[in-house]
C-alpha cells in the first residue's frame, strides 16, 4: 500500500510542547462581532422563551420592576 492511500491513525501524544504563531499574517476574526452581542441561554430558559422579543420583554419589566439602588 502507498502512502497516500494508508488511513490516518489518531494519536494522542502527536501534539507539540510549543506551537509558534506569526500573527503578522493573521487575519481578524470576521465573526467575532456576532459573539460579542449574543447570549446562550439555558435549556429549560429556552423552551418558555421561545423568541428574543419574549426574553426581552420580560426583562424590561424585570428592570422597571427593580429598586432603584444609590451608587
Amino acid at each position: 500500500m502507498d502512502d497516500m492511500k494508508k488511513p490516518l491513525r489518531h494519536s494522542t501524544n502527536n501534539l507539540r510542547a510549543e506551537y509558534r504563531f506569526d500573527y503578522r499574517i493573521a487575519k481578524p476574526n470576521r465573526f467575532a462581532a456576532n459573539f460579542a452581542r449574543q447570549v446562550t441561554l439555558d435549556a429549560d430558559v429556552a423552551a418558555v422563551f421561545t423568541t428574543s422579543e419574549s426574553v426581552n420583554s420580560v426583562l424590561r419589566a424585570l428592570i422597571k420592576n427593580m429598586p432603584k439602588t444609590s451608587a
